[in-house]
């Protein structure tokens, strides 16, 4: 393949990455809006927000494993016109069941796009220092997608109505599927053996189980949530055992035995978990709060995604000086120092906190995530690219998606407590009780109520919200805190490019084609 047109294929497969990025959280945005015309309530609301996370994570493993078999390019084209549907149908949904009935159906279809994304580009780009840098423009995509669909949300809903962030989706799914018929091969693994059906019903019952009671025990444990959560960990546990026992396994349990593969996943999930938190709370922060409008609230995000971007693009020059676990390190220490500057935010400003909070969380997702996808990508066998992408993906799905429900409900419990505790006399339990739902909600009643009420309901309302984000970024900061650990002891070997096991699929030795320092294959170390 040319050079040309390899990298004109990595520009077909960053479009479908970005999309599923973007409809991660351009919603917060929209939340205002939404909730003003469908009226959610909280719960159906943190579930219109995440379902699609919580799909995604639940499917990708499954997806990943098909699109080993039965090839890479053939699944994005089966998921490109299911997600251009279900956002459609997004768009134009007139209740909130609807729309947490689309979100699912979003998040299938972007579970078959994600894993051949990733997957394609392992043998689009066999030699690593341009598969390094392909990585690199991927997560910029991807990490930039979640900072920028606030931004694009802002945009749109200053000209449209808030079906207009989903319907953007569709025409660019068709674009997408006529340039992947031209420019993208077809890549799958050449002995992926015999599908197995209970490791996929398995994997995808355990998922979901875990996800849903970790959601729910956030906001009200109970022994229903423990007994979900238990029989999610046995589900999973019956898959791990049974993944080891296949001669061709849905997930392939040797990869975590690979230098820096389980470091990078878990670095991965916590620094997604803490971005997509706070990603819940800022854009209500500078539109409920501050009182900006939509267009204007996104050219104040619009720092935190350049950040991102610059911090992925960055990332390999930086990898090829200095060790990758030191770049890696240093994004998740500006990660941390961003949400401890988060946690200082106020209902009445500065902006320049919330720049300077926003610049350095850009900037350390940024340099951490492009490197621990490339130790993840580049460490697997190439026939197990798509598996290996899936386990990436999934991690990052799932950190994602618990991020917005564990810190979201987190944040929103604590706005409810605090706007309970400290409501203005003169409201009625059933306004308080409205009013404890969203702050959008808060905003509607406030504006029914009588000037002085009003008022002091909306500030109210406005410091408890703050009080609850503040909550949530200083958590992330405490849990970064055991990425910035796991980075450092985790990450300490050399990486080299993976081997595929031998045909049999023996415990033989696996060959590495060179050394991980040898300036051909521009190999980068992970330690010191």
């Amino acid at each position: 393949m040319s050079v040309l047109r390899r990298w004109s294929a990595l520009a077909v497969l960053v479009l479908p990455v970005l999309l599923i990025s973007i409809d991660m959280s351009v919603l917060g945005v929209a939340v205002p809006a939404l909730s003003a015309d469908l009226e959610p309530s909280s719960s159906q609301l943190l579930w219109i927000i995440d379902l699609y996370s919580f799909l995604l994570a639940g499917m990708l493993v499954l997806m990943g494993s098909l699109g080993d078999r039965f090839g890479r390019r053939r699944l994005l084209l089966i998921g490109a016109p299911a997600f251009g549907l279900a956002s459609a149908l997004a768009a134009f949904s007139t209740s909130p069941e609807m729309l947490i009935a689309s979100r699912a159906l979003l998040g299938l279809g972007g579970a078959t796009l994600m894993p051949s994304t990733l997957g394609l580009l392992r043998t689009i780009f066999p030699e690593r220092r341009e598969r390094q840098a392909a990585i690199a423009v991927w997560a910029a995509a991807f990490s930039g997608g979640a900072a920028l669909g606030p931004v694009l949300g802002g945009l749109l809903l200053e000209h449209f109505w808030w079906g207009s962030v989903f319907l953007i989706n569709v025409p660019v799914m068709v674009v997408f599927m006529v340039a992947a018929l031209v420019l993208l091969p077809e890549s799958k693994d050449p002995h992926p053996g015999p599908f197995d059906v209970p490791s996929a019903l398995l994997s995808i019952a355990g998922l979901l189980l875990v996800v849903y009671s970790l959601k729910s025990a956030v906001k009200d444990a109970g022994w229903v949530d423990l007994a979900t959560l238990v029989a999610g960990a046995a589900l999973l546990t019956v898959f791990v055992r049974r993944q080891r026992r296949l001669e061709h396994p849905m997930i392939d349990t040797r990869l975590f035995a690979r230098p820096g593969f389980s470091a990078a996943v878990l670095v991965n999930v916590i620094a997604v978990f803490t971005l997509l938190g706070v990603m819940f709370f800022f854009p209500q922060y500078l539109m409920l709060v501050l009182g900006m409008g939509s267009a204007q609230a996104g050219l104040w995000l619009l720092p935190l995604a350049l950040a991102t971007i610059a911090g992925a693009l960055t990332s390999p020059a930086l990898a090829r000086v200095v060790p990758v676990r030191v770049v890696i390190v240093t994004g998740l220490a500006l990660l941390t120092t961003g949400m401890l500057l988060a946690s200082r935010l106020e209902a009445a400003g500065p902006l320049s906190t919330f720049v300077a909070s926003s610049l350095l969380i850009g900037l350390g997702i940024g340099l951490a995530e492009t490197l621990t996808n490339d130790v993840i990508l580049t460490t697997a066998p190439p026939s197990r690219a798509g598996a290996a992408s899936a386990i990436s993906e999934t991690g990052y799905e799932f950190g994602g998606a618990m991020g917005t429900a564990v810190l979201g409900t987190l944040g929103m419990a604590v706005y409810a407590r605090g706007l309970g505790a400290g409501a203005p006399a003169g409201l009625d339990p059933a306004q308080v009780a409205g009013a404890s739902q969203t702050l959008g909600a808060a905003h509607e009643i406030a504006g029914s109520l009588p000037g002085e009420i009003g008022l002091a309901l909306t500030q109210q309302a406005s410091q408890a919200f703050v009080a609850g984000m503040d909550v949530v970024a200083a958590t992330s900061a405490v849990v970064l805190l055991a990425a910035v650990v796991i980075a450092f002891r985790g990450l300490a070997g050399p990486v080299t490019d993976g081997a595929d096991p031998a045909p049999a699929d023996t415990a033989g030795p696996e060959a590495d084609p060179a050394p991980a320092d040898t300036p051909a294959t521009g190999s980068a170390r992970v330690g010191a």
